[in-house]
């Protein structure tokens, strides 16, 4: 890592899209995928951040009140102040930051691609030395990643993420703009599934994917282990 306060810092990326396709339904940031990697990074002695492609307070998707590590991130005095008052992408300084994680919730797939910004981020950390991560449908904020060479960051590189057959079992195959992991392989992707809702985390060097939400946690470790592993290099 260029700067060795960054690697005790991450920051996770959240959609502000609220809305899914025309059914009338809402969406947002999957809550499962963001608290349970904020665990994983607080208890690694990590300070954890939050942005939003809108900044503000983005809209929220799976709250499970009996999700204790759910509470517990609602209910944390400093993660819930940051929730509420998310920073824009382009006012952020990415070089703080040793781990960037994408979360899912299906509003990212309307709002990650395409988003020059956010994906300015992911460019810097990764390029920097640090690690760029991403479950469920976060990895539509890979979809545009590229590096300064002009290539994609997941050109020949193993991924996971939200399969076909999940996005069929939900039911949205047909209201989401695009499949995400054929969207990926179109980028030169190499896509990793795993049966419909199993833990399925990849590791590829500083990129670290996971499948779906029962990945969350699984990512956000090997995140952090990727991370101290760039840090003994």
């Amino acid at each position: 890592m260029s700067n060795a306060a960054s690697r005790d810092r991450a920051l996770i990326v959240l959609t502000s899209h609220g809305e899914l396709g025309d059914t009338g339904r809402s969406t947002g940031f999957y809550l499962p995928e963001v608290a349970h990697p904020w665990r994983v990074f607080v208890e690694a002695g990590l300070t954890v951040d939050l942005v939003s492609v809108k900044g503000g307070e983005p809209p929220m998707d799976g709250h499970d009140p009996s999700d204790p590590v759910q509470q517990r991130f609602l209910e944390d005095p400093e993660m819930s102040a940051k929730l509420k008052n998310t920073p824009k992408p382009s006012e952020v300084d990415a070089s703080r930051y040793g781990i960037v994680l994408y979360a899912g919730g299906h509003g990212v797939m309307w709002d990650f691609p395409g988003n020059a910004e956010l994906a300015a981020i992911g460019r810097q950390v990764y390029e920097q030395g640090g690690v760029v991560a991403a479950v469920c449908h976060g990895p539509a904020g890979l979809v545009d990643l590229t590096l300064s060479d002009g290539s994609h960051l997941v050109a020949g590189k193993r991924v996971a993420a939200f399969t076909n057959d999940e996005e069929s079992a939900v039911g949205l195959t047909e209201v989401v703009p695009f499949l995400l992991a054929d969207k990926l392989t179109e980028r030169g992707a190499v896509h990793v599934p795993a049966p419909n809702f199993e833990a399925n985390v990849v590791v590829d060097g500083r990129l670290v994917t996971g499948q779906n939400p029962a990945s969350a946690t699984g990512v956000a470790e090997a995140a952090v282990a990727a991370l101290r592993e760039q840090a003994k290099a």
